[in-house]
Protein backbone atom coordinates (compact mmCIF):
# COMPACT_ATOMS: atom_id res chain seq x y z
CA UNK A 1 0.00 0.00 0.00
CA UNK A 2 1.41 3.42 -0.99
CA UNK A 3 1.62 6.35 1.43
CA UNK A 4 -1.27 8.17 -0.19
CA UNK A 5 -3.44 5.05 -0.10
CA UNK A 6 -2.53 4.55 3.55
CA UNK A 7 -3.57 8.09 4.42
CA UNK A 8 -6.87 7.57 2.62
CA UNK A 9 -7.44 4.38 4.60
CA UNK A 10 -6.77 6.16 7.89
CA UNK A 11 -9.19 8.93 6.95
CA UNK A 12 -11.81 6.35 6.07
CA UNK A 13 -11.37 4.63 9.42
CA UNK A 14 -12.34 7.85 11.13
CA UNK A 15 -15.43 8.11 8.95
CA UNK A 16 -17.59 5.08 9.74
CA UNK A 17 -20.99 4.85 8.22
CA UNK A 18 -23.33 7.55 9.49
CA UNK A 19 -26.61 5.72 9.24
CA UNK A 20 -28.44 2.48 8.70
CA UNK A 21 -31.52 4.32 7.44
CA UNK A 22 -33.21 2.75 4.43
CA UNK A 23 -33.30 5.03 1.39
CA UNK A 24 -36.70 3.87 0.15
CA UNK A 25 -38.25 4.38 3.58
CA UNK A 26 -36.59 7.79 3.91
CA UNK A 27 -37.97 8.88 0.57
CA UNK A 28 -41.51 7.87 1.49
CA UNK A 29 -41.24 9.40 4.95
CA UNK A 30 -39.89 12.71 3.67
CA UNK A 31 -42.59 12.85 1.03
CA UNK A 32 -45.28 12.37 3.68
CA UNK A 33 -43.70 15.07 5.83
CA UNK A 34 -43.37 17.47 2.90
CA UNK A 35 -47.02 17.07 1.92
CA UNK A 36 -48.10 18.08 5.40
CA UNK A 37 -45.54 20.88 5.67
CA UNK A 38 -46.47 22.62 2.41
CA UNK A 39 -50.14 21.68 2.52
CA UNK A 40 -50.04 19.92 -0.84
CA UNK A 41 -51.29 16.30 -0.95
CA UNK A 42 -49.74 15.91 -4.41
CA UNK A 43 -46.23 16.95 -3.37
CA UNK A 44 -43.71 14.34 -4.48
CA UNK A 45 -40.08 13.40 -3.96
CA UNK A 46 -38.60 12.93 -7.42
CA UNK A 47 -35.18 11.79 -6.19
CA UNK A 48 -33.42 11.23 -2.86
CA UNK A 49 -29.79 10.27 -2.58
CA UNK A 50 -26.86 10.46 -0.18
CA UNK A 51 -23.74 12.30 -1.44
CA UNK A 52 -20.60 10.21 -1.77
CA UNK A 53 -18.71 12.66 0.47
CA UNK A 54 -21.12 12.62 3.39
CA UNK A 55 -19.66 14.34 6.43
CA UNK A 56 -18.33 13.07 9.73
CA UNK A 57 -21.13 14.62 11.78
CA UNK A 58 -24.62 15.23 10.43
CA UNK A 59 -26.09 13.01 7.75
CA UNK A 60 -26.88 14.74 4.47
CA UNK A 61 -29.58 13.90 1.94
CA UNK A 62 -29.87 15.46 -1.51
CA UNK A 63 -33.51 15.69 -2.51
CA UNK A 64 -35.35 16.78 -5.63
CA UNK A 65 -38.98 17.45 -4.78
CA UNK A 66 -42.00 18.95 -6.47
CA UNK A 67 -44.91 20.82 -4.92
CA UNK A 68 -47.45 23.31 -6.21
CA UNK A 69 -46.08 26.50 -4.67
CA UNK A 70 -42.48 25.93 -5.76
CA UNK A 71 -42.54 23.62 -8.75
CA UNK A 72 -39.58 21.24 -8.89
CA UNK A 73 -36.86 22.18 -6.44
CA UNK A 74 -33.61 20.71 -5.17
CA UNK A 75 -33.07 20.86 -1.42
CA UNK A 76 -30.58 19.52 1.10
CA UNK A 77 -31.74 17.74 4.25
CA UNK A 78 -29.38 17.60 7.25
CA UNK A 79 -30.27 15.03 9.91
CA UNK A 80 -28.87 14.80 13.42
CA UNK A 81 -26.95 11.53 13.87
CA UNK A 82 -28.35 8.82 16.13
CA UNK A 83 -26.44 7.77 19.24
CA UNK A 84 -25.76 4.41 17.60
CA UNK A 85 -23.14 5.97 15.29
CA UNK A 86 -21.10 7.38 18.21
CA UNK A 87 -21.50 11.07 17.25
CA UNK A 88 -18.49 13.37 17.06
CA UNK A 89 -20.16 16.10 19.12
CA UNK A 90 -22.18 15.79 22.34
CA UNK A 91 -25.22 17.47 20.84
CA UNK A 92 -26.52 18.51 17.44
CA UNK A 93 -28.59 21.62 17.98
CA UNK A 94 -30.19 21.96 14.58
CA UNK A 95 -32.41 24.76 15.85
CA UNK A 96 -29.27 26.75 16.64
CA UNK A 97 -27.78 25.97 13.22
CA UNK A 98 -31.04 27.03 11.58
CA UNK A 99 -31.04 30.25 13.59
CA UNK A 100 -27.45 31.23 12.91
CA UNK A 101 -27.70 30.51 9.18
CA UNK A 102 -30.86 32.58 8.90
CA UNK A 103 -29.37 35.48 10.85
CA UNK A 104 -26.16 35.48 8.81
CA UNK A 105 -28.20 35.62 5.59
CA UNK A 106 -30.21 38.53 6.95
CA UNK A 107 -27.29 40.51 8.38
CA UNK A 108 -24.54 40.01 5.78
CA UNK A 109 -23.76 39.26 2.18
CA UNK A 110 -22.07 35.99 3.16
CA UNK A 111 -23.43 33.29 0.83
CA UNK A 112 -25.21 31.02 3.28
CA UNK A 113 -27.80 28.65 1.75
CA UNK A 114 -31.39 29.69 2.36
CA UNK A 115 -32.88 27.61 5.16
CA UNK A 116 -36.52 26.65 4.74
CA UNK A 117 -37.58 24.51 7.67
CA UNK A 118 -36.37 23.00 10.91
CA UNK A 119 -38.17 19.88 12.11
CA UNK A 120 -37.42 19.13 15.78
CA UNK A 121 -39.69 16.07 15.94
CA UNK A 122 -37.67 12.89 15.24
CA UNK A 123 -40.87 11.05 14.37
CA UNK A 124 -40.84 11.98 10.69
CA UNK A 125 -37.39 10.71 9.62
CA UNK A 126 -36.06 9.12 12.78
CA UNK A 127 -34.09 12.21 13.79
CA UNK A 128 -34.52 16.00 13.88
CA UNK A 129 -33.57 17.66 10.60
CA UNK A 130 -33.40 20.92 8.72
CA UNK A 131 -34.07 21.65 5.06
CA UNK A 132 -32.10 24.18 3.04
CA UNK A 133 -31.65 25.23 -0.55
CA UNK A 134 -29.35 23.24 -2.81
CA UNK A 135 -26.43 25.25 -4.21
CA UNK A 136 -24.31 24.27 -7.21
CA UNK A 137 -20.56 24.57 -6.86
CA UNK A 138 -17.36 22.72 -6.06
CA UNK A 139 -15.77 21.93 -2.71
CA UNK A 140 -12.07 21.30 -2.03
CA UNK A 141 -11.91 17.55 -1.28
CA UNK A 142 -10.83 16.12 2.07
CA UNK A 143 -10.20 12.52 0.94
CA UNK A 144 -7.76 12.64 -0.69
CA UNK A 145 -6.99 16.16 0.55
CA UNK A 146 -7.05 18.85 -2.12
CA UNK A 147 -3.28 19.49 -1.77
CA UNK A 148 -2.53 16.08 -3.34
CA UNK A 149 -3.95 17.19 -6.68
CA UNK A 150 -7.39 18.67 -7.27
CA UNK A 151 -9.15 21.54 -8.94
CA UNK A 152 -7.57 23.80 -6.29
CA UNK A 153 -4.03 22.87 -7.35
CA UNK A 154 -5.04 23.34 -11.00
CA UNK A 155 -5.96 27.00 -10.49
CA UNK A 156 -3.30 29.45 -11.58
CA UNK A 157 -1.57 31.43 -8.84
CA UNK A 158 -3.61 34.59 -9.40
CA UNK A 159 -6.93 32.73 -9.27
CA UNK A 160 -5.86 30.90 -6.11
CA UNK A 161 -4.91 34.22 -4.50
CA UNK A 162 -8.35 35.59 -5.30
CA UNK A 163 -9.88 32.44 -3.82
CA UNK A 164 -7.82 32.93 -0.66
CA UNK A 165 -8.75 36.59 -0.34
CA UNK A 166 -12.45 35.93 -0.91
CA UNK A 167 -12.33 33.22 1.76
CA UNK A 168 -10.77 35.56 4.31
CA UNK A 169 -13.36 38.17 3.34
CA UNK A 170 -16.09 35.74 4.41
CA UNK A 171 -14.59 35.67 7.91
CA UNK A 172 -14.19 39.44 7.97
CA UNK A 173 -17.86 39.93 7.12
CA UNK A 174 -19.04 37.34 9.64
CA UNK A 175 -16.96 38.96 12.36
CA UNK A 176 -18.39 42.36 11.46
CA UNK A 177 -21.92 41.49 12.59
CA UNK A 178 -22.59 43.93 15.45
CA UNK A 179 -23.47 42.94 19.02
CA UNK A 180 -22.45 39.33 18.39
CA UNK A 181 -22.39 38.30 22.05
CA UNK A 182 -26.01 39.35 22.52
CA UNK A 183 -27.29 38.47 19.06
CA UNK A 184 -25.86 34.95 19.13
CA UNK A 185 -26.23 34.22 22.83
CA UNK A 186 -28.40 31.23 21.85
CA UNK A 187 -25.19 29.51 20.66
CA UNK A 188 -23.64 29.62 24.13
CA UNK A 189 -23.75 26.41 26.16
CA UNK A 190 -23.56 28.16 29.55
CA UNK A 191 -24.29 31.68 30.88
CA UNK A 192 -21.53 34.23 30.37
CA UNK A 193 -21.14 34.89 34.12
CA UNK A 194 -18.77 37.75 33.40
CA UNK A 195 -16.32 35.58 31.47
CA UNK A 196 -14.77 36.90 28.26
CA UNK A 197 -15.68 35.47 24.87
CA UNK A 198 -12.32 33.70 24.65
CA UNK A 199 -12.62 32.25 28.14
CA UNK A 200 -16.12 30.94 27.40
CA UNK A 201 -14.92 29.39 24.14
CA UNK A 202 -11.99 27.61 25.80
CA UNK A 203 -14.21 26.47 28.68
CA UNK A 204 -16.64 24.99 26.14
CA UNK A 205 -13.77 23.18 24.43
CA UNK A 206 -12.62 21.84 27.79
CA UNK A 207 -16.13 20.49 28.44
CA UNK A 208 -16.16 18.93 24.96
CA UNK A 209 -12.82 17.27 25.69
CA UNK A 210 -14.08 15.85 28.98
CA UNK A 211 -17.06 14.34 27.15
CA UNK A 212 -14.95 13.09 24.21
CA UNK A 213 -12.49 11.27 26.49
CA UNK A 214 -15.34 9.14 27.80
CA UNK A 215 -13.45 8.30 30.99
CA UNK A 216 -10.03 7.86 29.36
CA UNK A 217 -6.94 9.59 30.66
CA UNK A 218 -5.43 11.49 27.72
CA UNK A 219 -2.36 13.33 29.05
CA UNK A 220 -1.68 15.21 25.82
CA UNK A 221 -5.03 17.00 26.02
CA UNK A 222 -4.43 17.91 29.66
CA UNK A 223 -1.02 19.30 28.73
CA UNK A 224 -2.58 21.33 25.94
CA UNK A 225 -5.08 23.02 28.24
CA UNK A 226 -2.33 23.70 30.79
CA UNK A 227 -0.23 25.35 28.06
CA UNK A 228 -3.12 27.65 27.16
CA UNK A 229 -3.47 28.81 30.76
CA UNK A 230 0.25 29.54 30.98
CA UNK A 231 0.27 31.53 27.73
CA UNK A 232 -3.09 33.32 27.92
CA UNK A 233 -3.13 36.54 25.82
CA UNK A 234 -2.68 39.74 27.78
CA UNK A 235 -5.24 41.40 25.50
CA UNK A 236 -8.18 39.50 24.03
CA UNK A 237 -10.00 40.32 20.82
CA UNK A 238 -13.61 41.48 20.61
CA UNK A 239 -16.54 39.08 20.80
CA UNK A 240 -17.56 38.00 17.30
CA UNK A 241 -19.63 35.30 15.67
CA UNK A 242 -17.22 32.39 15.20
CA UNK A 243 -18.16 30.09 12.33
CA UNK A 244 -16.17 27.39 14.09
CA UNK A 245 -15.23 24.95 11.34
CA UNK A 246 -13.79 27.71 9.16
CA UNK A 247 -11.92 25.73 6.52
CA UNK A 248 -12.14 25.80 2.76
CA UNK A 249 -13.52 22.25 2.77
CA UNK A 250 -16.71 23.74 4.21
CA UNK A 251 -17.08 26.32 1.45
CA UNK A 252 -18.58 25.70 -1.96
CA UNK A 253 -16.90 27.71 -4.69
CA UNK A 254 -17.96 28.85 -8.15
CA UNK A 255 -16.50 27.65 -11.42
CA UNK A 256 -15.86 24.36 -13.14
CA UNK A 257 -12.35 24.67 -14.55
CA UNK A 258 -9.31 26.81 -13.86
CA UNK A 259 -11.29 30.05 -13.76
CA UNK A 260 -11.93 32.03 -10.59
CA UNK A 261 -13.29 30.09 -7.63
CA UNK A 262 -15.28 32.37 -5.35
CA UNK A 263 -17.47 31.39 -2.37
CA UNK A 264 -21.08 30.57 -3.29
CA UNK A 265 -22.10 28.68 -0.12
CA UNK A 266 -20.71 28.66 3.42
CA UNK A 267 -21.64 25.32 5.00
CA UNK A 268 -21.48 23.29 8.23
CA UNK A 269 -22.42 25.50 11.17
CA UNK A 270 -22.48 22.89 13.96
CA UNK A 271 -19.37 24.39 15.60
CA UNK A 272 -20.61 27.99 15.48
CA UNK A 273 -20.37 30.03 18.65
CA UNK A 274 -19.23 33.33 20.08
CA UNK A 275 -15.47 33.77 20.07
CA UNK A 276 -12.73 36.17 18.99
CA UNK A 277 -11.47 36.78 15.43
CA UNK A 278 -8.26 34.76 15.75
CA UNK A 279 -10.17 31.53 16.46
CA UNK A 280 -11.56 31.30 12.92
CA UNK A 281 -8.41 32.67 11.31
CA UNK A 282 -6.18 30.16 13.06
CA UNK A 283 -8.49 27.28 12.13
CA UNK A 284 -8.37 28.33 8.47
CA UNK A 285 -4.57 28.53 8.46
CA UNK A 286 -3.94 25.44 10.59
CA UNK A 287 -6.21 23.10 8.65
CA UNK A 288 -4.50 23.96 5.38
CA UNK A 289 -1.11 23.64 7.04
CA UNK A 290 -2.07 20.24 8.42
CA UNK A 291 -2.87 18.95 4.93
CA UNK A 292 0.19 20.68 3.46
CA UNK A 293 2.65 19.20 5.96
CA UNK A 294 1.22 15.74 5.31
CA UNK A 295 1.70 16.19 1.58
CA UNK A 296 5.28 17.38 1.99
CA UNK A 297 6.15 14.38 4.18
CA UNK A 298 5.06 12.20 1.27
CA UNK A 299 7.02 14.11 -1.34
CA UNK A 300 4.00 15.93 -2.78
CA UNK A 301 4.54 19.67 -3.36
CA UNK A 302 1.02 20.66 -2.40
CA UNK A 303 0.31 24.37 -2.02
CA UNK A 304 3.01 25.89 0.20
CA UNK A 305 2.11 29.49 -0.70
CA UNK A 306 -1.61 29.14 0.04
CA UNK A 307 -3.43 30.24 3.22
CA UNK A 308 -0.32 31.13 5.21
CA UNK A 309 -0.57 33.20 8.39
CA UNK A 310 1.10 36.31 6.94
CA UNK A 311 -1.18 36.53 3.91
CA UNK A 312 -4.35 35.66 5.81
CA UNK A 313 -3.65 38.16 8.58
CA UNK A 314 -2.71 40.90 6.11
CA UNK A 315 -5.93 40.45 4.13
CA UNK A 316 -8.04 40.35 7.28
CA UNK A 317 -6.39 43.45 8.70
CA UNK A 318 -6.86 45.30 5.39
CA UNK A 319 -10.57 44.46 5.36
CA UNK A 320 -11.34 45.08 9.03
CA UNK A 321 -8.66 47.33 10.50
CA UNK A 322 -8.24 44.78 13.28
CA UNK A 323 -4.69 43.74 14.13
CA UNK A 324 -4.41 39.97 14.38
CA UNK A 325 -2.46 39.04 17.51
CA UNK A 326 -1.11 36.08 19.49
CA UNK A 327 -0.74 33.73 16.53
CA UNK A 328 1.13 31.11 18.55
CA UNK A 329 -1.58 30.92 21.20
CA UNK A 330 -4.36 30.48 18.65
CA UNK A 331 -2.35 27.98 16.63
CA UNK A 332 -1.93 25.83 19.74
CA UNK A 333 -5.61 26.27 20.59
CA UNK A 334 -6.55 25.12 17.11
CA UNK A 335 -4.25 22.10 17.37
CA UNK A 336 -5.86 21.27 20.72
CA UNK A 337 -9.38 21.58 19.31
CA UNK A 338 -8.37 19.38 16.39
CA UNK A 339 -6.89 16.87 18.83
CA UNK A 340 -10.22 16.61 20.66
CA UNK A 341 -12.10 16.05 17.40
CA UNK A 342 -9.47 13.50 16.33
CA UNK A 343 -9.81 11.65 19.63
CA UNK A 344 -13.54 11.40 19.16
CA UNK A 345 -13.40 10.28 15.53
CA UNK A 346 -10.80 7.63 16.34
CA UNK A 347 -12.87 6.35 19.28
CA UNK A 348 -15.76 6.20 16.86
CA UNK A 349 -13.68 4.04 14.53
CA UNK A 350 -12.76 1.81 17.49
CA UNK A 351 -16.45 1.45 18.36
CA UNK A 352 -17.18 0.32 14.80
CA UNK A 353 -14.37 -2.25 14.88
CA UNK A 354 -12.42 -0.39 12.21
CA UNK A 355 -9.48 0.53 14.44
CA UNK A 356 -7.74 -1.26 17.32
CA UNK A 357 -7.64 0.55 20.65
CA UNK A 358 -4.00 1.62 21.22
CA UNK A 359 -2.19 1.00 24.50
CA UNK A 360 -1.49 4.73 24.83
CA UNK A 361 -4.67 6.86 24.50
CA UNK A 362 -2.54 9.75 23.23
CA UNK A 363 -2.07 7.68 20.06
CA UNK A 364 -5.75 8.22 19.30
CA UNK A 365 -4.82 11.79 18.41
CA UNK A 366 -3.75 11.87 14.76
CA UNK A 367 -1.06 12.94 14.46
CA UNK A 368 -0.17 13.40 18.12
CA UNK A 369 3.15 14.97 17.15
CA UNK A 370 1.41 18.13 15.87
CA UNK A 371 0.10 19.25 19.25
CA UNK A 372 3.02 17.72 21.13
CA UNK A 373 5.64 19.59 19.14
CA UNK A 374 3.80 22.89 19.53
CA UNK A 375 3.69 22.69 23.32
CA UNK A 376 7.03 20.92 23.81
CA UNK A 377 5.94 17.52 25.13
Amino acid sequence: MGAEQERGTQEAAARPRTSDRDGVQLRAAFQDWLRKRVGDPEAAVVELRTPSANGMSSETLLVTARWAAAGERRVVVRLAPPESVVPVFPEYDLAAQFGVMRQVREATGVPVPEVFWHEPDPGALGAPFLVMAHVDGRIPPDVMPYVYGSWVTELDAAARTRMQEATVDVLAELHGIPDAAERFAFLERTPADGRSALRRHVDATRAFAAWAKDGLEVPLLDAGFAWLEEHWPSTEGPAVLSWGDSRIGNIMYSGTGTEDALPVAVLDWEMAGVGVPEIDLAWLVYLHGWFQSGAERRGVPGLPDFLGWDDVAARYEARTGYRVADREFYTVYTALRMAVVSLRTQLRAVAFGELAMPDDPDDLIRPRTDLGSLIGV
